[in-house]
């Protein structure tokens, strides 16, 4: 009796099939591209690759050249920055008076330690992730060069030394986060509102109120304050706006187109100067600080709700109705099921939002408050400054401080939308 040889199982090394003993065919392997070791190897393959690319970057080098050179030359050798030493206080908090800055410091210290124990829980909570020198040279070097300049154009050493005090609150409040229990985890949004709160009302201890802030001091206060306010608000919006009453989606509707056809410097004229004369006489009427805060407030809610909106139609519809199916109400589907793929799917644009906003903080110097941008044109008309063409230094400082905020806020959403992989299937 002959024996026959078995064929390998399917799974072994040999790669037979378990048909006879003919060889399964495999598929060829892919062929590894191999990426250039050198810059020499890199520069032919990604920029002299034709004529046409060899032409295109070298006209584009020359300009970026150019501009460096320009670039450095203003900064370190034509450019008389004195003018932004002088007022280096007045662009930080405007009119703030000088002897209740202890407060305001107090308020730093405690926002440190709230965004230390926000990052710490923040990292303790997620998995451990690649990280990359790059990626972090790109969110933490342009904060600290801004830090580094500021500390530059100041005359003594108190302000290094209390900055140096608040890195190490941040660092403490870091690692206290990551070493907290599990219990302050679920609750760190909590603790977050609580010391912005809290933070707040430490920098109106002396008694000043924020109609007496100015600089960048009310640059982030408008931000801030227009940015947590606005998104709740339009999240409101774009859920009513998809209502089923008829009366709540007419009124999210025309509130949403009213607002989006209007420029934002109307309504901050409209709340500075008009919305006194709707108030009852034994109300007080609001401020040019407050009246502006609302403007942006209504504002970009009504352009955050269409990004949500947009947000909300790209749910499938059969997710929500597998979630009936299965029992749930119409808020836990909501709030399980469409807001977290809704908000997912919209973070780019509501950052950008965000980011617009921002800027849009210095057209309240029309109105007449001193923010930022405020200050950089104010302070040329001092009688030290007078009619020596300082304007493209102190409007250079102020769009440098602008550049780091936005910038920062960009690296931030990227970020997020990596650990929530965004655009991903």
């Amino acid at each position: 009796m002959t024996s026959q040889v078995r064929p390998d199982a399917p799974g072994d090394i040999g790669g037979h099939g378990t048909h006879g003993d003919e060889p399964r065919p495999s598929a060829p392997p892919d062929p590894i591209k191999l990426r250039p070791a050198d810059f020499p190897g890199w520069a032919h393959e990604n920029l002299f690759s034709s004529w046409l690319n060899s032409i295109l970057t070298i006209v584009f080098g020359v300009f970026v050249a150019w501009l460096a050179y320009r670039s450095i030359v203003f900064v370190l050798v034509s450019s008389d920055w004195t003018i932004i030493e002088v007022n280096l206080t007045n662009f930080m908090v405007g009119r703030f008076p000088r002897g209740q800055l202890a407060y305001l410091w107090g308020a730093i210290y405690l926002l440190a330690a709230v965004v230390g124990l926000t990052a710490g829980v923040s990292v303790a909570n997620r998995t451990r992730e690649t990280r990359s020198w790059r990626g972090a040279a790109g969110r933490y070097v342009p904060p600290a060069v801004l830090i580094l300049v500021l500390l530059g154009f100041s005359n003594t050493l108190l302000p290094s030394l209390l900055t140096v005090g608040a890195l190490a609150v941040t660092a403490a409040g870091y690692w206290a986060g990551r070493l907290a229990p599990p219990v302050v985890g679920r609750r760190i949004w909590v603790v977050a509102v609580l010391g912005l709160v809290a933070a707040y009302f430490v920098a109106r201890t002396g008694g000043t109120t924020y109609a007496g802030w100015g600089g960048m001091l009310l640059t982030l206060f408008f931000a801030a304050g227009a940015i947590t306010l606005s998104f709740p608000f339009g999240l409101l919006l774009a859920l009513g706006r998809r209502s089923s009453f008829p009366a709540v989606r007419l009124v999210c509707v025309g509130y949403i187109e009213l607002i989006r056809g209007v420029p934002l410097i109307a309504l901050l004229f409209m709340g500075a100067f008009m919305l006194g004369f709707f108030y009852p006489d034994f109300i007080p009427k609001p401020g040019k600080v407050t009246a502006a805060l609302i403007a942006m407030i209504l504002f970009t809610a009504a352009y955050v709700a269409e990004i949500v909106r947009g947000g909300l139609q790209s749910v499938p519809q059969g997710q929500i109705e597998a979630a009936r199916a299965v029992g749930l109400s119409p808020l836990k589907i909501t709030r399980l099921i469409v807001l977290p793929q809704a908000l997912r799917a919209v973070i780019p644009a509501i950052v950008g939002q965000f980011i617009s906003l921002f800027k849009d903080t210095s057209l309240v110097s029309i109105i007449g408050l001193l923010e930022l941008l405020g200050v950089a044109r104010v302070v040329t008309q001092q009688p030290d400054f007078l009619a020596q063409g300082l304007d493209a230094q102190t409007l250079a400082f102020a769009g440098f401080v602008y550049w780091v905020f936005c910038y920062s806020m960009s690296r931030a959403s990227q970020r997020l939308e990596q650990r929530l992989g965004v655009g991903e299937r």
